[in-house]
C-alpha cells in the first residue's frame, strides 16, 4: 500500500492540487505499475514557480552564443568571469586575465576540490548532490538545486522546438516517462508544476522491477506519456515490448546513439528521436539535427570552445576538446571546463554547430598496413548497424576485440560487423563478442603505445 503522506508530501510537492493527487495515485497504484522504490518532487513554491517561468521565457527568446575563437566575446562573459573570480574560491585572482589566458579546469578538479567551486554567497539549505559514474572519468558529485532540475525542462523544450514539437500534456496527462534499464535505479512519480501538473514517472524497465513480464508494455500503454526519455539501452528495450502507444518524441541522453538504432526507433514509433549531448555537470549542451549534419547548441548562456591539448582555442573546423563556460546551474559555475568530449565547431546559416562529436579522449587504432585510424572512422563504420552500444579494444598484438550490445542475434550480425571493420583495418584479426556490462563502458581503448595522446 502506498504511503500517501510520503506521496503527497508538501515539502516535496508544495501546492499539490486535487487533480495532481489523483494523477500521482494513478501512476503509482495502477495494477500494472512497477515497484516504485522512492519518492521525489519538484520542491518549488509559488514564488519559485513564477521565477522559473520568467527564466524559461527569457531563454526561449535568446539564441545560443554565436561566437568563434578570435571574435569579440558575448557581453555576458566578462561579468560572469568577474563574479566567478570574486565569489568562487577556485577562480580567485582570474578577473585580470584575458579570457584566452584563463586556465582550463576539468573533472578531476571538481572531483577533488568540489567545495572550492561552489559560490560562497549561495544558500546551501536546499542543495542537492548527484553522484555520477566514474567508469569514463573521475567519480563525481554534482552540486545542484530544485530550480536547476526544473530548468532542464526549458532546454529540452528548446530541443523539441527544433523538431517542431511543443509539449501539450496538461491536467490528467502524463508528460514524460524517464526510462532506465539497470539492476537497480531510483524510481518515483511526480508532477510538473510548470505544465498544469502533468505527470512524470521515472521507471526501470528491468524485468525484475515488475510483477509480470507483460506489465511493462501494459503500463506504458495505459499511461500514454507524451514523451519518453532514456539512453540507448533503455530505448532499445522499448523495441522489444510491443507497445501500442506512440509518444510524440523519444529523447536519448547519457550515451552515444547510433544512427542505425535511431532510424529503427523512428520507424517503430513514428516519431522523432532526439539525440541529446548532455552532461551532469552542464545539463543539455546540444541536440543532433541530422538534416543539418551536426549538433545544435541549446543554452543561451553557455559559451562553447574547441581547444587543443594546451587549452588554446582552435579555429573553425579544427577538431579538439569541447570546453564550456557558463551554464544554468548557479551552484556550479563553470569557467573553461574541459568536457572530455571532442568535436569541431563551425558556423552555418542556422548558427554554430558541433560536428563529428565523439565522447572522451580520441583513440587511434592501427591497421594491418601499419597506418593509424582515428576512432571516428570506427564510429562511421558502425553507424549503419542498429547497435545499442559497442566498445572496441586493440590488444598489444594489434588484434581487435569488438563487443556489441544489440537486439539482433550476434551470430547473424558478426560477419557484417567484421566486414565493416575490415574495410578500414584490412586483414587485422577481429574478434566479435557480446557486451554485457550493466553500466557505461569506455567505448574506445587500446594497449598499443601511441594510441592515446595525454594532455
Amino acid at each position: 500500500m502506498t504511503d500517501l503522506r510520503e506521496l503527497f508530501s508538501p515539502t516535496r510537492l508544495p501546492g499539490l492540487s486535487a487533480h495532481g493527487r489523483a494523477l500521482l495515485r494513478h501512476l503509482r497504484e495502477h495494477p500494472q505499475a512497477p515497484r516504485f522504490r522512492d519518492f521525489s518532487g519538484h520542491r518549488l513554491g509559488l514564488a519559485e514557480r513564477w521565477q522559473a517561468r520568467a527564466r524559461h521565457a527569457w531563454w526561449q527568446r535568446r539564441a545560443a552564443p554565436d561566437w568563434l575563437a578570435g571574435e569579440p566575446l558575448p557581453a555576458w562573459v566578462g561579468p560572469f568571469v568577474a563574479r566567478c573570480a570574486h565569489g568562487v574560491d577556485a577562480h580567485a585572482g582570474k578577473a585580470a586575465l584575458p579570457f584566452a589566458q584563463l586556465p582550463t579546469m576539468d573533472r578531476h578538479a571538481l572531483a577533488t576540490q568540489l567545495a572550492a567551486h561552489v559560490p560562497r554567497s549561495l544558500p546551501l539549505d536546499e542543495l542537492i548532490c548527484f553522484s555520477t559514474s566514474g567508469t569514463t572519468g573521475h567519480p563525481l558529485r554534482v552540486p545542484s538545486h530544485p530550480r536547476v532540475a526544473c530548468d532542464y525542462y526549458a532546454h529540452h523544450r528548446r530541443a523539441l522546438a527544433l523538431f517542431g514539437i511543443v509539449p501539450k500534456a496538461g491536467v490528467g496527462d502524463v508528460g514524460i516517462v524517464l526510462a532506465g534499464f539497470q539492476q537497480r535505479c531510483f524510481t518515483y512519480v511526480s508532477v510538473n508544476p510548470l505544465q498544469r501538473e502533468c505527470g512524470l514517472a521515472k521507471i526501470n524497465l528491468h524485468p525484475g522491477e515488475w510483477r509480470h513480464p507483460g506489465d511493462r508494455a501494459a503500463y506504458l500503454d495505459a499511461m500514454a506519456p507524451e514523451l519518453i526519455s532514456g539512453d540507448p539501452v533503455s530505448l532499445a528495450e522499448l523495441l522489444r515490448l510491443g507497445l501500442r502507444h506512440r509518444p510524440r518524441a523519444l529523447l536519448s541522453t547519457s550515451m552515444a546513439l547510433s544512427a542505425g538504432l535511431r532510424a529503427e526507433l523512428e520507424a517503430a514509433f513514428a516519431c522523432p528521436v532526439l539525440n541529446l549531448y548532455s552532461l551532469n555537470e552542464v545539463g543539455p549542451v546540444a541536440v543532433e539535427v541530422p538534416t543539418l549534419g551536426g549538433f545544435v547548441p541549446l543554452q543561451p548562456r553557455l559559451l562553447i570552445e574547441v581547444v587543443d591539448d594546451a587549452g588554446r582555442s582552435l579555429p573553425p573546423g579544427e577538431r579538439g576538446e569541447i570546453v564550456v563556460t557558463g551554464g544554468f546551474n548557479p551552484w556550479l559555475p563553470l569557467l573553461r571546463y574541459r568536457t572530455g568530449d571532442h568535436a569541431s565547431i563551425v558556423r552555418t546559416p542556422q548558427g554554430l554547430m558541433l560536428q563529428g562529436l565523439e565522447g572522451r579522449a580520441p583513440v587511434r587504432f592501427r591497421g594491418a598496413d601499419g597506418r593509424w585510424h582515428n576512432n571516428i572512422e570506427v564510429t562511421r563504420a558502425m553507424a549503419p548497424f542498429a547497435l545499442v552500444r559497442f566498445a572496441l579494444h586493440q590488444r598489444a598484438d594489434a588484434s581487435l576485440v569488438l563487443r556489441v550490445d544489440a537486439h539482433e542475434p550476434l551470430p547473424a550480425l558478426a560477419a557484417r560487423l567484421r566486414a565493416a571493420l575490415a574495410a578500414t583495418f584490412g586483414d587485422t584479426p577481429i574478434e566479435i563478442a557480446a557486451l554485457r556490462a550493466d553500466d557505461k563502458v569506455r567505448q574506445y581503448t587500446s594497449a598499443l603505445a601511441g594510441a592515446e595522446t595525454a594532455r
